[in-house]
């Protein structure tokens, strides 16, 4: 495949083992971005993640890897100050924030017996007992017929903890502002190149609310409005910055979403496409985005989901 970036030239993936930093990674390598990755990961997870970073040394660029906390100041001055030892001043190109940490939890417990499960009302209707039934609905749900999901029974939700105000800052911060904090000290190093290309993600979380999503909603817009800030006070320095909002993916970030199953199904049935968002979909956005002709968005938030936010009706 042919190289698309000057040589030199370097990528900084802040959370690449996995979703779609890694997906990003790949693509990048394949057009012959030097690259540096951050992730956060337990050792048992390591043999997996070499591997695949082995695949990106096998692309035939320089890689750098780091299994520290991207958060964390130390850690931050740490890959950087390592980073610096083999990059040259001027030299990275694209900067991923791909980071998924967040909390998971219900504002308010659910009352006593709500539920979105129609089966009951269903069955009664029939005469019949409403556990079978619900078995019928639940197993024809885990076999992949999508339509029956209003009919399936609802996600389970953990009512062990509540969001507090402290879940809402780490989150907001993680996965949000912290992107800014990446931003000043490449700058500041003087390793950015003249013209490159920050990028964050965000999700239709950003305007309507899942059950079990708000912090990491408040994250994603304070993300977008951040990114919009560094996309008009870093332009006279020919620094780009954009968002991609991504339909809904298999990651391992939407796995831990209560209620993805449920949303999955929504989604392909929403979808023009009836398939769910790849991480190489956003991946190759990404990529394209990173390039020359590129250079005059900024900004924005680039949906990459086949339509599936403006399909409004499912068939």
């Amino acid at each position: 495949m042919p190289a698309n970036f000057a040589p030199g030239q370097w990528g900084v993936i802040l959370g690449g083992s996995s979703g779609f930093g890694l997906a990003t990674a790949r693509v990048l390598a394949d057009h012959g971005l030097n690259l540096c990755i951050v992730h956060r990961d337990r050792r048992s997870q390591l043999t997996r993640i070499e591997s695949e970073f082995e695949k990106l040394r096998g692309s035939g660029v320089e890689l750098r890897t780091f299994n520290a906390d991207a958060l964390a100041v130390a850690k931050r001055n740490a890959v950087l100050d390592s980073l610096m030892d083999v990059v040259d001043k001027g030299r990275v190109r694209v900067l991923l924030h791909s980071i998924a940490f967040g909390h998971l939890k219900l504002l308010a417990s659910l009352p006593e017996g709500v539920s979105r499960d129609a089966t009951h009302k269903l069955a009664a209707s029939l005469g019949l007992d409403a556990s079978p039934v619900q078995a019928v609905f639940d197993d024809a749900f885990a076999a992949g017929i999508d339509r029956v999901h209003p009919l399936a029974s609802s996600p389970a939700y953990s009512e062990k903890s509540l969001l507090d105000e402290d879940d809402f800052s780490k989150t907001i911060f993680s996965m949000g502002t912290s992107l800014l904090s990446w931003v000043r000290e490449i700058f500041d190093r003087e390793l950015f190149a003249p013209d490159a290309r920050i990028f964050g993600l965000t999700s239709e979380g950003n305007q309507v609310a899942w059950r079990g999503y708000a912090a990491v909603a408040a994250a994603k817009v304070a993300l977008e409005s951040l990114s919009r800030s560094i996309a008009v006070e870093y332009a006279p320095y020919g620094i780009r910055c954009n968002v991609i909002q991504a339909g809904i993916t298999e990651t391992p970030a939407l796995a831990a979403i209560p209620g993805n199953e449920h949303m999955k199904a929504q989604a392909r049935l929403r979808n023009p496409f009836h398939r769910l968002t790849t991480p190489r979909d956003v991946a190759n956005a990404i990529y394209l985005l990173s390039l020359d002709e590129a250079a005059w968005i900024n900004g924005a938030v680039v949906r990459v989901d086949g339509g599936e936010h403006i399909s409004g009706v499912s068939e």
